[in-house]
């Protein structure tokens, strides 16, 4: 028992804090022997209810190990000021579209030169080689 209680006291006093997100989940690392190799264990521990959909992609990828670093505040950021622009021109481009939509009842098809845009015209194609003539 006692045995228990230390490994218990060593995994609570080998944790480092590693970073928090936005929603107020901490983000913790230790290092321990396995099999002789030392390893990195990386956990999240949640705000009130464990909901793992409030876990951004960065910290997502860090705890799988995809990343060797924790993203830091900067990079978590810029990223989220990155998305916010992303849904600002999806916005824009829905609302674009539904006016486009409004004036001439086009479904986003684009008409060259009097022609719908489609895809390789098979004809034009075949008219390339010469026709074998017979006798």
């Amino acid at each position: 028992m006692s045995r228990f209680l230390a490994r218990i006291a060593g995994f609570l006093s080998n944790r480092t804090q590693v970073g928090v997100d936005k929603a107020g989940n901490r983000y913790f690392a230790r290092k321990e022997e396995v099999d002789g190799i030392m390893k990195e264990k990386r956990w999240v521990v949640f705000k009130g209810e464990e909901d793992p959909t409030t876990v951004p992609v960065e910290w997502i990828c860090w705890l799988n190990g995809q990343r060797k670093k924790a993203p830091t505040p900067e990079e978590i950021m810029e990223l989220e000021a990155r998305r916010e622009r992303v849904r600002q021109n999806v916005a824009l481009l829905k609302k674009e579209e539904e006016e486009r939509i409004a004036k001439g009842g086009s479904t986003g098809k684009r008409v060259s030169s009097g022609r719908k845009l489609s895809g390789p015209d098979l004809k034009s194609f075949i008219r390339q080689f010469p026709v074998p003539s017979e006798g």
